[in-house]
């Protein structure tokens, strides 16, 4: 079968984080097969409008906006995304016989989709800031669209999310959903590096992620004076960048400690294999996570872990770190301690963090997703023969992970 895809991102590299990062490894995989037509609507970082080839079957259109930030979102840039996208995404449903619509974010990229749900059927990835209860910031815009999402989602041909955490969540909100999972994968080619510990030599503990409040950065840095008050020889090292930066550095003046505190910026992805392998363990403290794209990484180069319990950790963390069950910098502390103080531990934890790191593979989300896609538009063509009348999607069966487990496509989801 033969598809013709247009997919939905109000955020793309260089903007945004996560989400941005996992759609463009899974396009990557969409790059190889000649059984796939991809169209990309997403955004930029410069005004105007702009058509990028990607590869010979998936082109990319991008909106220009004005930005202020690469990795935060304030809420007249997203509404500006929304006011422009929609001229763009009409002439494209006018111009493209597309087979299914992918929105990565149930809003504001599904909002698109909703509104021409009598046309065309659609999926949602829910990728975390998207499903209510996720996000502090966002608390007051979450009551106020509450009812719009519960639209979005429930006349959605397939609603899925990147983890098992994240998929409980969106059940808090709405029940009545089968959300389905399909987990962010991991290039183990490109990340790789099996290490063992030292005793004596330099703790360097990398954290990557943007600077916003909700990864809790202002926590490690305190992690760190804690470490060395105790006389360990420590250093953090924090890749990425984001509106907090300024307050972050003056907090690891004001203790002392800016010497062992390096802001790295916002590295190059060509450049981020050699930054994993030159630290020794990775931790994050965020509030809320998906699946991080990033601790994916540090998995596949053979880090330790240590976190905060949030959701998308689960799943990534068992006999290869430390979940951490409250987020003090003492109980922070005495888990990095207690990972890199034995290296007969912290050898066996880099060696889980790679094999578990092997389980996660761009290549097996790309199939499952295409599964996804074919079972939907296979439904709506039944749906079309039984009823002998075009597209509705009151008649489109909704694709939920029990449904496609009783068709034989165990694969293609996993349930908590």
């Amino acid at each position: 079968m033969s598809l013709r895809i247009l997919m939905l991102n109000y955020e793309f590299p260089p903007i945004g984080g996560g989400a941005g990062h996992a759609h463009m490894c899974l396009l990557n995989e969409y790059a190889h097969r000649n059984d796939l037509t991809v169209d990309v609507l997403t955004s930029m970082p410069d005004l105007g409008f702009s058509i990028d080839q990607f590869s010979e079957n998936i082109t990319i259109h991008k909106i220009g906006l004005h930005k202020k930030n690469l990795h935060y979102w304030r809420m007249i840039e997203v509404l500006e995304w929304l006011s422009k996208a929609e001229y763009h995404y009409r002439r494209l449903l006018e111009y493209h016989n597309f087979d299914l619509i992918h929105a990565f974010f149930g809003f504001p990229s599904g909002w698109l989709c909703w509104r021409s749900a009598a046309k065309i059927p659609y999926i949602i990835s829910l990728r975390g800031s998207d499903v209510p209860g996720y996000n502090v910031r966002l608390s007051l815009n979450y009551r106020l669209l509450s009812g719009l999402f519960k639209r979005i989602w429930s006349r959605a041909s397939s609603v899925v999310a990147n983890s098992r955490g994240l998929q409980r969540l969106a059940n808090n909100f709405m029940p009545e959903l089968d959300v389905g999972v399909i987990p962010n994968g991991v290039d183990t080619s490109r990340f790789h590096c099996i290490r063992t510990r030292r005793a004596g030599k330099r703790l360097k503990i990398l954290v990557v992620c943007r600077l916003i409040s909700r990864k809790r950065i202002d926590l490690l840095i305190k992690v760190i004076a804690m470490l060395s008050s105790m006389g360990k020889d420590v250093e953090l090292n924090i890749a990425g960048d984001g509106n907090l930066r300024v307050e972050l550095q003056n907090l690891a003046h004001d203790i002392g400690i800016a010497h062992r505190v390096n802001f790295l910026g916002r590295i190059p992805a060509d450049q981020m294999p050699e930054v994993y392998r030159n630290n020794d363990i990775f931790v994050m403290s965020s509030m809320h996570e998906g699946m991080s794209n990033a601790m994916l990484e540090a998995m596949a180069s053979g880090l330790p872990i240590i976190t905060t319990r949030c959701e998308g950790v689960e799943e990534l963390v068992a006999d290869n770190g430390v979940i951490v069950p409250r987020a003090e910098v003492g109980e922070i502390s005495q888990a990095i301690s207690k990972v890199c103080d034995n290296e007969q531990n912290y050898s066996s934890m880099s060696s889980a963090s790679r094999k578990l790191a092997t389980l996660y593979t761009w290549e097996s989300v790309a199939s499952n997703y295409i599964e996804y896609y074919q079972n939907i538009i296979e439904s709506q063509k039944q749906s079309e023969r039984n009823s002998d009348v075009a597209y509705s999607p009151q008649k489109l069966e909704f694709i939920s992970s029990s449904q496609l487990r009783k068709r034989g496509f165990e694969s293609v989801v996993t349930k908590s």
